[in-house]
C-alpha cells in the first residue's frame, strides 16, 4: 500500500502586542467571512527569512509598516491542514489605535476590521478554532 505524505504548509504569524495599563494585548482582526483571526500568511519562495516574511504579511493584511524590531517566538504544529505556524513578534514603534479598518487585496479585496484582546481573557468572539488555539499559543509564548 502506497504511503501518502502531505505537504506541510508553512505559515507565518507577525504577533503585534501592546500593554494597556496591567494588561498585555493581542492584535486581532475581523475577517467579513470568515470571523476573528491573527494575522498570518503563507512563507513564499521570495521571502528571505521567517521575519521578513512576518513584516510582509503585517504590511498586507494591516498596512502597519513601521516595525522598530522583530523577535522569533518559535513555532506551533496548529494540527489543521497540517500547517506549522511560525510567530514572531513585531514591535511597532508608534502608539496605535484602538481600533481602525484596513482595505486588503488578499482574495479580492476584503475590509479587515482591527481590534485589540486582552491576553488571558476568554476568547468570546467568534473565531475558527485553528484561531482561538493559535491566540492560546500566542499566550504561551508571551507570558
Amino acid at each position: 500500500m502506497e504511503e501518502r505524505i502531505r505537504k506541510r504548509e508553512v505559515k507565518v504569524c507577525p504577533v503585534v502586542l501592546r500593554k494597556s495599563g496591567n494588561n498585555l494585548e493581542l492584535l486581532l482582526f475581523e475577517h467579513p467571512l470568515a470571523d476573528v483571526q491573527l494575522v498570518k500568511g503563507t512563507l513564499e519562495l521570495s521571502d528571505i527569512s521567517i521575519e521578513s516574511a512576518a513584516l510582509r504579511e503585517l504590511e498586507e493584511e494591516s498596512g502597519l509598516s513601521s516595525v522598530s524590531r522583530t523577535h522569533y517566538l518559535g513555532c506551533w504544529e496548529s494540527g489543521f491542514q497540517n500547517h506549522l505556524w511560525h510567530f514572531v513578534l513585531c514591535e511597532i514603534a508608534p502608539k496605535l489605535s484602538n481600533n481602525w479598518s484596513f482595505f486588503t487585496q488578499d482574495d479580492g479585496g476584503h475590509e479587515f476590521n482591527f481590534f485589540w484582546h486582552k491576553i488571558g481573557s476568554k476568547v468570546d468572539f467568534k473565531c475558527h478554532r485553528v484561531f482561538s488555539d493559535g491566540i492560546k499559543q500566542v499566550e504561551i509564548m508571551c507570558i
